[in-house]
């Protein structure tokens, strides 16, 4: 249930269409039975007409249809649950990936180690529906998109959502939005075409600074694994076995381009999901620079860097290998280091049209015997390597997003050769943690030497970081992105 202080928020920006809201809630209309974005184009209805909701799944939940014409569907994604609750953002990214699509409510439960009960009572206070509700609303909106986007043939979009038959598909688009499938495709606004790729957008909640984002991946791109081109980031991806290509482009205000190639049509919806993840296009920046603006240190800063976000990564594992090729040496020699790593073990591919790409990141398994002789490696961060390499072969440790990160970090110290600023680092990006804070990190420590006239200590940073919870990730990032001395 939404509070009566917040209702007057939200009330505020349907009002004035306040886009910084766009996604964060949706408007129920009780007279035509639908609901929108607060940014709906349409005119507003009257107060005592309408109904909050915290989610588009809540909104489905209670018996309303998608707005044809704000397409709720392409809003930025909610954010409710950011920084609140630990299940609930797992659970998300489990249901992102096909968790629900053959298994229940208990088996996703059982695997967050909870009560399905308690999980159900968790997505209700967090989301207003219920995790069967939301990966249906999610499935849909996802079907939804790619009708409007793309021309894969309507029975494609079907499997790519998720849908186990046809029949369901066409069933349930009916029910929700009173038209077939083939229908909506026929009043379709706009499609994305490059080549013979599948390209679909996001949007985002704005600001989002994109330099930012394309010039942390410039300097740490995987030579022959991925690539930074001018507005655009391109990487080989694999699924079940086939050979793909996902590039990623700001070419509108307001969105990404995700562009995939060569992965079959299950693959879509998790590889757009991971897309999101990685650019963080969802990040509530409002909350985030609200909370960080209280500090004075970080509200100069601020204006520099508007829509800061912490970049994600593709894989957990190949961040965790980077990490540890990080330690003690430059950006530049950990990226150069990583890119004899995949040119040595890794599975070599060919794109037309991308001669840069010709590897893929080594899987774990190739790495966990992997000699790394005449590389330049020490010995002690070869076999940190190869112990993370078996512990994620073992399923000792998971890096995947859904993974626990209090969990996952006790497990990374266990490793000998990782301490607490790979494992804070490796949760900030591979876990999306957005309250991981490496303070031992040294370009963090100098960032306050001008202001305060002295370096200072990471038990110090540590102690100041508590003001910045639960957004200390965004806070290391703003305070890399604006420091002159990191």
């Amino acid at each position: 249930m939404i509070a009566a202080a917040e209702q007057a928020i939200f009330e505020r920006a349907r009002l004035s269409r306040d886009a910084r809201f766009d996604g964060r809630f949706f408007v129920g209309v009780r007279t035509t039975g639908i609901y929108c974005r607060p940014v709906c184009p349409a005119n507003a209805p009257k107060r005592e007409n309408i109904e909050f909701y915290p989610s588009a799944a809540a909104a489905s939940e209670a018996g309303l249809r998608p707005c044809l014409r704000c397409r709720p569907e392409t809003a930025p994604g909610t954010p409710a649950w950011l920084g609140t609750s630990t299940t609930v953002r797992r659970g998300l990214r489990l249901i992102e990936s096909g968790a629900l699509d053959n298994d229940g409510v208990d088996v996703l439960a059982e695997r967050l180690g909870v009560t399905s009960r308690h999980l159900r009572r968790l997505f209700q206070k967090h989301l207003g529906a219920s995790p069967l509700s939301v990966a249906n609303t999610q499935r849909l909106h996802f079907a939804k998109r790619l009708i409007d986007q793309t021309d894969l043939p309507l029975r494609e979009v079907a499997f790519a959502a998720g849908y186990q038959s046809v029949r369901r598909f066409n069933d349930e688009f009916r029910k929700t939005y009173q038209r077939s499938p083939r229908e909506l495709r026929a009043r379709r606004r706009s499609r994305q075409i490059d080549g013979n790729a599948l390209t679909v957008r996001l949007r985002y909640r704005e600001p989002f600074d994109w330099d930012q984002a394309l010039g942390f991946f410039v300097f740490r791109a995987t030579p022959g694994v991925e690539s930074v081109g001018q507005n655009e980031y391109t990487r080989s991806i694999r699924h079940a076995g086939s050979d793909g290509l996902i590039r990623v482009r700001h070419d509108e205000p307001g969105s990404l381009s995700v562009s995939i190639h060569g992965v079959p049509t299950s693959a879509i919806f998790p590889i757009v999901q991971r897309a999101r993840s990685m650019f963080d296009v969802d990040a509530p920046v409002a909350e985030i620079e609200a909370c960080l603006e209280r500090d004075p240190e970080l509200a100069g800063r601020l204006p520099d860097a508007r829509g800061v976000r912490v970049p994600g990564v593709w894989n957990g594992f190949e961040l965790a290998v980077r990490a540890i090729l990080g330690q003690q040496v430059s950006v530049a020699a950990a990226t150069t280091m990583a890119g004899r790593v995949a040119e040595r073990y890794g599975d070599a591919v060919q794109f037309d049209g991308h001669a840069d790409i010709t590897r893929h990141f080594p899987e774990p398994e190739r790495l966990a015997r992997a000699r790394f002789n005449d590389m330049g490696l020490i010995g002690s961060r070869i076999q940190s390597i190869r112990d993370l390499a078996r512990a994620v072969v073992k399923g000792d440790l998971s890096l995947n997003e859904d993974a626990d990160p209090v969990e996952t970090r006790q497990e990374l110290l266990k490793i000998r050769g990782i301490g607490d600023w790979t494992a804070q680092y490796i949760a900030m990006r591979a876990l999306k943690d957005p309250d991981a804070f490496p303070a031992s990190d040294l370009g963090l420590l100098r960032a306050f030497d001008e202001s305060l006239g002295r370096r200072i200590k990471p038990a110090e940073l540590e102690n100041l970081s508590e003001a910045w919870r639960p957004w200390r990730a965004y806070a290391a990032l703003l305070l890399w992105r604006t420091s002159t001395g990191g």
